[in-house]
Parts: structure tokens; C-alpha cells; sequence
């Protein structure tokens, strides 16, 4: 082994040992089990030395109901034994991948966004479930079989050499050979294994991207596309599947020529011993035995270790997801009064090494005022709305309610403050009464949730309904319309009682009608609230207090309608091409 792969192996096992700790086992559970695993061990270990009296001196007539009872008691006291140490040592792994699964979702719920823009979600889902399936795998199942085994083995060695250290070295000496072909076997296995998991995660990002969005799929008639990626995964999987089987197939045979080698040697090299009278049959009998307690054994420790190479590249995978920097929920002073003014200074904001997306944003928006940010695609207007949200800290600059900056204040009573409703309006798969009432952390009335419905203009549809507030709304939502979507989101921001409100482009997506009855809604939402609301369409931004015209990220315009219509040559532009599109809603809805 090179001193690289000696590293490599002792940094393996500090990884482990270091994620194991996290877990924080029973060890309490573990040690009784260890101990119970160990005494089950030396009365296994005892069964072949009564062999060898029994067959030493062999007499039916010597045979007493005593010996027959010590005899049978031994075999019932180590299955019982070794059933119960290996329940327990089952439990104290269960209970050891539990916890870590229980601490990776604390952790995923705690990630921040930028997290998830830098990873796949297919594969943080395969870290979740295919990993921690592979570290439970290995402490649940193959961990037992491993210490029993090592028991078992340095026992019947250390017996074995009391008995007849000539015959026990000769045995020993066929060990290195095997090891000659098993050696570089695990660390085939492990390549194979290590490759087999990263094509599992990404075959498990396509399964989620494509079945998240299986009616795009199905209108652009992209199933034979998708087939195809689908099917590169499966024949990929199967490449790997199939190397696996094959090193599988070497190290079974090699185990059982192992075993059938010692096992001859022992026969051949005993029975020389026995007829020159150094041996006695008994003691011939017992080797065999112990030469099978050894042998048995070995399968499941190389299997062990064959898990453990696995284990190992599931274990760096999951201690980089539990050392990534999260989110601190609670970390700073509580938001006493929101009702006070949002000054933005100098702000900038980049993604990553990218280009800066705002650059040096300066305005304020008034408390209890609505503040309309306006501009081309591609100016940062969502970006700044995540900001807001502290989805991202930025890179300059800074955001203050009043005279503090907000990354001063508790995120989650930060959070609390606001209501965000986007033009997508998120919905989560449940009932009407689960989506408005998410994440109020209250129990909420009936008459609660009926007025905030009310005010949202969604109660009448509610109602009418088969099962009224008790209707599943499906996957995102896709039971129900746009527009329905969109007022169960504001009955939710409604039920939050927001005291600053962010509108982003909330009723661009849909139709004339639809677009009233939300308009109404939204004006309950916001009234006497701080509000910022990213629109496109005239009638949203006419009647705001300010204007922010954002262009590449800068500040190039702000005040009220009447002033940019006279003094920003852009501004003009977008108001007319907004007008000329109203006149033509006009026109069509009156030909209807």
C-alpha cells in the first residue's frame, strides 16, 4: 500500500468515526451488545474443545444425560446470546442512521437558497435517501457480522495456537496468498461503488426534473427526448451494475477456494500428525471446527470492508452537505417596530464571479407607502426582492428598516415582517385550508381563515366547491386556476398580517377577469402595509406612491407617474406601450 492509499484509508475512517460522533450512538447499547456478542463468542468457542473430548474418548456408555444436557445448554446459550447482541447491535445502528437522516433534513430545511442554486435537487435528494441508505447498510447489517466475525476469528486463532501452533502457522501461511487477489479487489469495488453512486444521484436529478414537469414534457412532445436521457442513465447504472457483479463473482469463488485450501491442508497436514501420534482425532475434529468459525467469518468481514469502501465515498458526500454554512434563524435582536422606512444604500450584488446584478442601488421607500419597481427583463428586480428576503447577502451596500441594517435582526422575525406574493404563488401538495394556513405558527379559527378568504376574494370559489376548504389542491396547485392559485396565496399572506409587502409581478400571468378580482384582493392586502410590488402593467404602477425605474441593475429614474412620464424617456416608452395594450384589452373584451 503507498503511503497516498495509507492516508487516504486512515482519513477514510477518521471521516466516519467523525460522522458517527455527530449521531451520537447509545454507547451504553453498544458496549452491552459488544459484551454479549463477545460471550456468545467463547461459548462458540468452546462447543469444538467438547467435540475433541467427545471424540477422543469415545464411549456410548460413558454418555451421561449431564454431559448431553451441558452439551445442548452451550448450543442454546450462544444462539440466544448472539440472536439477542445482534438484535441490539441492529437497534444502536438503526437508531445511529435515524439520527443522522433526522440531522441531514434539519440541515436541508436550514441550507440557504444559494445552496440550492449551486446543486441539483435530484441530487440532494439521492444524499437524503441513497447515501444514508448505504451508511445504514454497513452499521446495521454488515457491523455486526464484521465484530462477531473478528471475535470469532482472533478466538479460534488464539485457541488454535494453544492447541498446535505448527498446524495454526501452517494454516496462517495460506492467508497472505488470498489476500494477494482480495486486496486489490476492494479497491476495484470501491472505484465501481463510488462511480455506481454519483450515476444513481444524477439518474435520480433527471427522475425529478423530468416528473416535476411532466406537462411541459408532454406538450413539446419531448417524451422520446427524455427516454433518451433516461435510458442513458439506466444503461449507465447497468454498466456499473454489471462490473460489480463481476468483481462479486471473483471474490465469492476466491473465498470458497480459500476455505477448500485450508481445509485440505488442514485434513492432509492432520492426519500426517494424527498417524505419527503428535495429533489425536479429537483434536483434528477441533481444527475443523475452528477452521470453519474462521473461514465463515472472513465472508462477512470482506464484505464489511467491501461496504465500508462504498461507505465511504456516501460518508464525504453527507459531511459536506452537514458542513455547509446554514442559515442562523435566531441569531440577532427581534424586529420591534417594521413600520418604519426601507432605505436602500449603495446596494450591489453579484452571483457568484458573474456579473454584478445591481450596482449601487440607492432610493427609500416611506412606511405605510406602495413603491412600484419598474424596468426592463433582466434588470434585477427579483434579485433585489431577494435581497430583501436575505435569500443572499450583499456584496455592497446595505438594506436598513429605519436607522438599522436588517442583517442586524433574527431572520426568522425578519422573515415574519414580510409577505411575499410571486406570480408563480407557490402551492404546496395538501388541502385549501393547509396552503392558506402555512407556516402560521398558531392555531388558526375557522372565522380567521374564512375572513382572510374573504378579503382575498377566494372564499365564494372555496365554498363552491365539493369538499370547501377541505379540497386537495394536487401537486403545486394544478387543480385548481391561475387566478385561484394566486387568491389563496393572498388569503395566506392575508392570514400572515405582513407589515411589509412584496408583490412580484402577481397578476401578470393572467386574464382580464381574473386580473380585477385579484386586483382587488391585493388592494385589502395592502392596505396601510409598506409595500415594493415588481409590475409590468400600467394600472398597478399609476397609483403608487413612487417609482423606481431599475435598468442593468442601476437606479435611473424615480417619482411618481406624472414626474417620469415628463422626465424619463424609457419610463415614456413603457407607459405607452402599456397604454396601447390596454386599448387593445379594450377592444378585444368588447368584440366578446
Amino acid at each position: 500500500m503507498t503511503q497516498h492509499e495509507s492516508k487516504e484509508t486512515k482519513g477514510s475512517w477518521r471521516l466516519f468515526l467523525r460522522l458517527l460522533k455527530r449521531t451520537k450512538p447509545s454507547v451504553g447499547l453498544i458496549v452491552t451488545a459488544v459484551l454479549m456478542s463477545l460471550a456468545g463468542t467463547l461459548i462458540s468457542l468452546i462447543i469444538p474443545l467438547f467435540t475433541k473430548k467427545l471424540v477422543d474418548g469415545f464411549d456410548v456408555s460413558s454418555l451421561s444425560f449431564g454431559q448431553i444436557a451441558v452439551f445442548g445448554g452451550c448450543f442454546i446459550l450462544q444462539a440466544v446470546v448472539s440472536g439477542v447482541s445482534m438484535y441490539m447491535l441492529n437497534v444502536s445502528g438503526q437508531r445511529v442512521v435515524a439520527n443522522l437522516r433526522d440531522q441531514l433534513w434539519r440541515k436541508l430545511l436550514r441550507l440557504p437558497v444559494s445552496y440550492y442554486d449551486n446543486n441539483r435537487t435530484g441530487e440532494t435528494i439521492s444524499r437524503m435517501t441513497n447515501d444514508t441508505g448505504v451508511v445504514k447498510q454497513l452499521i446495521a447489517e454488515n457491523f455486526t457480522g464484521f465484530l462477531t466475525g473478528i471475535i470469532s476469528v482472533i478466538g479460534s486463532v488464539v485457541v488454535l495456537f494453544y492447541m498446535d501452533w505448527q498446524m495454526t502457522a501452517v494454516m496462517l501461511g495460506v492467508i497472505p496468498i488470498a489476500a494477494l487477489f482480495m486486496v486489490p479487489l476492494g479497491r476495484q469495488m470501491y472505484l465501481v461503488s463510488k462511480g455506481l453512486q454519483t450515476e444513481t444521484a444524477s439518474f435520480t436529478t433527471t427522475l425529478t426534473q423530468v416528473l416535476s414537469e411532466i406537462r411541459l414534457v408532454k406538450s413539446m412532445n419531448a417524451e422520446p427526448r427524455e427516454y433518451e436521457a433516461g435510458e442513458k442513465g439506466i444503461s449507465s447504472l447497468f454498466r456499473f451494475g454489471r462490473k460489480e457483479a463481476k468483481i462479486q463473482a471473483m471474490i465469492a469463488p476466491l473465498m470458497f477456494f480459500v476455505m477448500m485450501m485450508l481445509l485440505v491442508v488442514i485434513v492432509g497436514y492432520g492426519g500426517m500428525r494424527v498417524s505419527s501420534g503428535a495429533l489425536t482425532a479429537g483434536e483434528l475434529v477441533a481444527f475443523i471446527l475452528y477452521l470453519i468459525q474462521i473461514v465463515m467469518p472472513m465472508s462477512q468481514i470482506s464484505t464489511f470492508f467491501t461496504q465500508f469502501k462504498k461507505t465511504v465515498g456516501a460518508t464525504e458526500r453527507i459531511i459536506h452537505i452537514l458542513d455547509a454554512p446554514e442559515e442562523d434563524h435566531q441569531k440577532g435582536r427581534q424586529v420591534d417596530k417594521a413600520e418604519q422606512a426601507i432605505r436602500i444604500e449603495n446596494l450591489s450584488f453579484g452571483y457568484g464571479d458573474g456579473e454584478p446584478v445591481l450596482r449601487e442601488l440607492t432610493f427609500e421607500v416611506a412606511p405605510g407607502t406602495v413603491s412600484a419597481i419598474v424596468g426592463p427583463s433582466g434588470g434585477g428586480k427579483t434579485t433585489l426582492f431577494s435581497l430583501l428576503e436575505r435569500y443572499y447577502e450583499p456584496t455592497g451596500g446595505t438594506i436598513k428598516l429605519g436607522s438599522d441594517g436588517i442583517d442586524g435582526f433574527a431572520l426568522a422575525s425578519w422573515r415574519r415582517q414580510i409577505g411575499y406574493v410571486s406570480q408563480e404563488s407557490p402551492l404546496i401538495a395538501g388541502t385549501i385550508r393547509e396552503n392558506i394556513c402555512y407556516g402560521i405558527d398558531h392555531e388558526v379559527t375557522q372565522e380567521e381563515l374564512v375572513r382572510a378568504a374573504e378579503m382575498a376574494y377566494a372564499h365564494i370559489f372555496i365554498s363552491e366547491l365539493p369538499n370547501g376548504y377541505d379540497t386537495e389542491v394536487g401537486e403545486r396547485g394544478i387543480k385548481l386556476s391561475g387566478g385561484q392559485r394566486q387568491r389563496i396565496a393572498i388569503a395566506r399572506a392575508l392570514l400572515r398580517d405582513p407589515k411589509i409587502l412584496m408583490l412580484d409581478e402577481a397578476t401578470s400571468s393572467l386574464d382580464s377577469r381574473s386580473e380585477v378580482v385579484v386586483q382587488e384582493a391585493l388592494k385589502n392586502l395592502m392596505a396601510g402595509r409598506t409595500t415594493l410590488v415588481i409590475a409590468h402593467r400600467l394600472s398597478t404602477v399609476v397609483d403608487a406612491d413612487q417609482i423606481v425605474f431599475m435598468e442593468k441593475g442601476r437606479l435611473t429614474g424615480k417619482g411618481t407617474h406624472e414626474e417620469l412620464l415628463a422626465n424619463h424617456p424609457m419610463y415614456k416608452e413603457f407607459a405607452t406601450q402599456q397604454l396601447r395594450l390596454t386599448e387593445q384589452d379594450a377592444d378585444v373584451s368588447g368584440l366578446q
